[in-house]
């Protein structure tokens, strides 16, 4: 009896010079509109892309061709459409569709069939939330169940499985919407009456490692829920080839990146707030060496996306135009981490920092020395940068596929990333705060921050008065 070929877990995805582009192919392929160099696929048909995609009897894709395709093969055509054409290739192939189907053949070609559908619904099971897709999904799993018993529990578990993934993220888009309506219920409170509004980070965690800790939860737990294919369909645009519709009428498939981008914006706002909030000056002093030192905790956690907030968050203008308040803080710590994260040469020093956190997480004994939360919205530029700077499409019309295994090696990455369990202990009350408490527009900053120190010039006095 064949044995299923084995799904390795993302990391193995990796060979040390960091991604495996070596598609060994099949006799046949060079002639079927696939195009090598020393091994390495460099571009093909759509079509010969999608047949190469799909297992026979002697043949079972290449796991890192297989992540590479499904990511990208929505430039070019609806994932329900490959399904499709996925579904019609197994069926004509291994003759699924026969009634006096032989077992013996069966045995050959399910588990390869069934191996492609646990990827592609492991992977990207956001892709079968449409129901054209779930459609074709059951149809291919009943064949292969019907021709052999021996099948149906693996077809049952896949399809468990899967359902359960689409539960599970409805019910996190439904707790975003609540942790939403509850900061905007709670900014109302705050517009008309400040002083009811129990408004101070310290006062509910005054210990900065357990808040770095905390954000830390967030963090990952955001990043869990973004779907690879979130990063191509931010940028999806109409395929030259495609004189039909564009790719992607439905655009609403980035929420959870863009969930994620809105809950950067929140921690940096959330920390002008409170720094601009205190009365006193030497309280302002001490929210400010508060945030440095959860900053530079996020640091040493791996946590580069709420240490880039932060940042931001006390660079802000409201913030920095403090200068009496600065003036009391010792900034030697935020200094260094400024310099950590300083944009300069296109963030060289972020980046060194990040790969040497990439290098101790894949050589992690503990969940702790795993964590690695990118920058994230610099990760979305490079794979934009990326995806712009070279062309889709070849000009003989073929699928410029060396592109694809650098978007996919950067996908992957990220990938592994987010798969990582948060080691901390979760404290509610401080999760509930960070989510939820009201923070401060542009304008409230501004207003407050000069109600704090009073404007020094004539720009600032004239836009004191327009606030008032």
């Amino acid at each position: 009896q064949e044995r299923m070929p084995q799904t390795p877990p993302f990391t193995a995805m990796f060979d040390s010079s960091g991604y495996n582009r070596n598609v060994y192919q099949s006799k046949e392929d060079n002639c079927g509109g696939l195009n090598y160099h020393d091994n390495n696929l460099l571009s093909g048909s759509l079509e010969a892309l999608i047949q190469h995609l799909v297992p026979n009897v002697d043949y079972y894709p290449d796991r890192t061709y297989i992540f590479t395709f499904l990511l990208s093969s929505r430039l070019f055509m609806h994932p329900y459409e490959l399904m499709a054409r996925v579904c019609h290739l197994c069926t004509e192939q291994q003759r699924l569709s026969e009634p006096g189907l032989d077992k013996n053949r069966t045995r050959k070609i399910a588990p390869k069939i069934l191996q492609l559908l646990t990827e592609w619904t492991e992977t990207f099971p956001y892709d079968f939330r449409d129901e054209r897709m779930m459609r074709n999904l059951k149809e291919l799993a009943q064949r292969i169940a019907s021709g052999d018993e021996m099948y149906r529990k693996n077809v049952q578990q896949l399809l468990q499985n899967l359902i359960r993934k689409l539960a599970t993220v409805s019910q996190y888009e439904e707790v975003l919407a609540k942790i939403s309506a509850t900061a905007t219920d709670r900014l109302t409170v705050l517009k008309t009456k400040p002083q009811s509004v129990q408004r101070d980070i310290i006062t509910v965690c005054n210990d900065p490692y357990t808040l770095a800790q905390q954000l830390t939860h967030i963090e990952l737990e955001r990043l869990n829920y973004i779907g690879p294919e979130e990063f191509v369909q931010a940028f999806v645009q109409k395929d030259p080839l495609d004189n039909d519709k564009s790719c992607y009428g439905d655009r609403k498939k980035t929420r959870n990146l863009e969930a994620y981008v809105e809950w950067f914006n929140r921690l940096s706002y959330l920390v002008a707030t409170e720094i601009c909030m205190p009365v006193k000056k030497k309280h302002r002093a001490r929210v400010i060496e508060y945030f440095t030192d959860v900053a530079r905790e996020c640091f040493n956690i791996g946590n580069f996306n709420s240490l880039m907030a932060i940042i931001s968050g006390m660079n802000m203008s409201p913030v920095s135009r403090l200068k009496k308040t600065w003036a009391k803080v010792k900034t030697a710590k935020f200094d260094i981490l400024e310099h950590q994260m300083d944009p300069s040469s296109n963030f060289y020093n972020y980046r060194t920092a990040l790969r040497g956190a990439a290098q101790r997480s894949l050589t992690a004994h503990s969940n702790r020395e795993k964590i690695v939360i990118p920058f994230f919205s610099l990760l979305i530029k490079d794979i934009y940068f990326l995806n712009e700077g070279c062309a889709n499409r070849l000009p003989n019309g073929h699928i410029n596929f060396e592109k694809f295994w650098e978007l996919a090696k950067q996908v992957s990455e990220f990938m592994t990333w987010k798969q990582v369990e948060c080691p901390f202990e979760r404290d509610r009350k401080i999760l509930q705060y960070l989510l939820t408490v009201p923070v401060f527009s542009d304008d409230a900053l501004y207003l407050a921050s000069y109600e704090s120190e009073s404007p020094e010039n004539h720009i600032e006095k004239d836009r004191w008065k327009t606030l008032r």
